[in-house]
């Protein structure tokens, strides 16, 4: 057995735990990081965001080359299986583990493949690859093990043609229909990536509409256009069991309906990774789906250790556990001012994707906000129309007294992108954050942005 003692330990090399690692070390400390895969990246890399996205990339081109006519000149559309598309998304996360491993190395910041437990109090055991125990002492730790899809234990996820948002990625075939449990982020993606390849869907939501954090006309636009791509939607369903077999899968709704399909994914909730962490031997305690309370400097009930990412809850983003790591880092160094992740942009990279920030014009209501809203439809932007992506659109609600940009939502082509724009002038202090800030600014012609411009003329004209 070996003993180290570090200045930080941080559990778990996903955007949490690089941001914290990284942000300890070049401040001078000694920082180590224990992480149960054999590479770092985390879920994030591995599984998640990263393999997904590309997955969605590739499904996109897809899509626009067996329905741009442009493209009959050159060939008969095209039929992608499902394992072949994975291949590019194979090389997108080697390229990823490679450029983490490489910070990690330029920061000289120690990396322990193992499973990590408490032993007490500055004190804790790794497991290691090579099976060996090695006992790592702190001064401080971040735990940042992320989470995992939630499953019930009356479904049998190591049958064959059952699949969660992991092991989906390891699917061999391409089923000729599916279905998808789960109208949240995660299931919609994955709805309109396998309606893109042809496949016949049945997403299967509890709630009454899909999305509905999201501004209502947002969550009706990708209602019809996930249905617009054959997908059929259960809304107000629940399970009541999964029965599995050779060629397929039946799915007994409460209501009495079945659903048949050749494969289920399951896409219901997640789980924090903290059930080999020993937390009780450091007097912590997690939640019924395994996540961990902090407080407004991301410190849980032992004052040395700290959590930051998915294993937090809310808002298990890739994006948010990057500032969430750092922000943990330096409140525990006691260095900087605090900084608490809250005003976060919404990505869902369905096809179109969406991406909002601020209020919807339901909580605006709700607050009794005098309010106006300007809307640009993306069939009128020439960028759009060189693009052949017209479908889609803008919507910035601003108060009408005081022009205050309240919150933007959008929704079609870019939109991940496009609203970082908007979210840059939100944050501008006094008057500077109001609407008037795009009809005075000169948009370059033609781009996506412009539709800022367009969508504040619509909004000032109906004052």
């Amino acid at each position: 057995m070996s003993n180290f003692k570090y200045d930080l330990i941080v559990i778990g090399a996903g955007p949490a735990g690089e941001a914290a690692a990284m942000t300890a070390s070049k401040r001078g400390n000694r920082v180590a990081v224990i992480e149960n895969r054999d590479s770092v990246g985390g879920s994030c890399a591995h599984l998640g965001t990263i393999p997904s996205k590309a997955l969605r990339h590739s499904v996109r081109h897809t899509i626009r080359y067996n329905s741009d006519t442009m493209f009959r000149d050159v060939g008969e559309p095209r039929w992608f299986s499902f394992p072949h598309l994975l291949k590019r998304t194979e090389k997108i996360i080697e390229s990823q583990v490679k450029l983490r491993t490489s910070l990690y190395a330029r920061n000289r910041i120690d990396i322990i493949f193992g499973q990590a437990a408490f032993r007490e109090n500055g004190c804790i055991e790794v497991q290691t690859k090579q099976n060996l125990t090695e006992s790592i002492h702190y001064d401080k730790c971040v735990i940042a093990t992320g989470s995992r899809p939630y499953r019930p234990a009356d479904i049998d996820f190591n049958h064959p043609r059952i699949y969660d948002s992991d092991t989906i990625l390891s699917m061999d075939h391409t089923p000729r229909r599916i279905a998808v449990y789960g109208g949240g982020v995660i299931g919609c993606e994955y709805a309109s990536i396998f309606a893109g390849l042809g496949l016949k869907v049945d997403l299967i939501d509890s709630n009454a509409s899909l999305l509905s954090f999201l501004d209502s006309e947002i969550s009706d636009a990708l209602s019809y256009h996930l249905r617009d791509q054959r997908v059929v939607i259960h809304h107000k369903e629940e399970y009541q069991s999964v029965e599995g077999s050779d060629d397929g899968v039946v799915l007994n709704l409460k209501s009495g309906k079945r659903i048949r399909a050749d494969a289920l994914l399951w896409c219901n909730g997640r789980s924090g990774n903290t059930a080999d962490l020993e937390l009780g031997k450091v007097s912590l305690t997690a939640n019924h789906r395994g996540q961990l309370e902090v407080n407004e400097c991301y410190q849980t009930t032992n004052d040395d250790i700290y959590a930051a990412g998915d294993v937090i809850g809310w808002p298990s983003l890739a994006s948010a556990a990057y500032d969430q790591g750092r922000a943990a880092s330096t409140a525990l160094l006691g260095e900087e001012e605090n900084y608490f992740v809250s005003d976060v942009p919404t990505g869902i990279y369905t096809i179109p994707e969406i991406s909002s920030v601020g209020k919807t014009g339901k909580e605006l209501s709700e607050e009794s906000v005098p309010y106006e809203v300007g809307t640009v439809s993306f069939t009128n932007l020439a960028r759009a129309q060189i693009a052949r992506e017209t479908v889609g659109m803008l919507k910035i609600y601003f108060n009408r007294d005081t022009l205050e940009i309240l919150g933007i939502h959008c929704f079609g082509y870019q939109a991940a992108e496009i609203i970082h724009i908007g979210q840059a002038i939100m944050k501008q202090p006094g008057e500077a954050n109001t609407i008037e800030y795009f009809v005075n600014t000169t948009f370059n012609y033609p781009t996506m942005a412009e539709a800022y411009r367009v969508a504040a003329l619509n909004g000032l004209h109906r004052l």
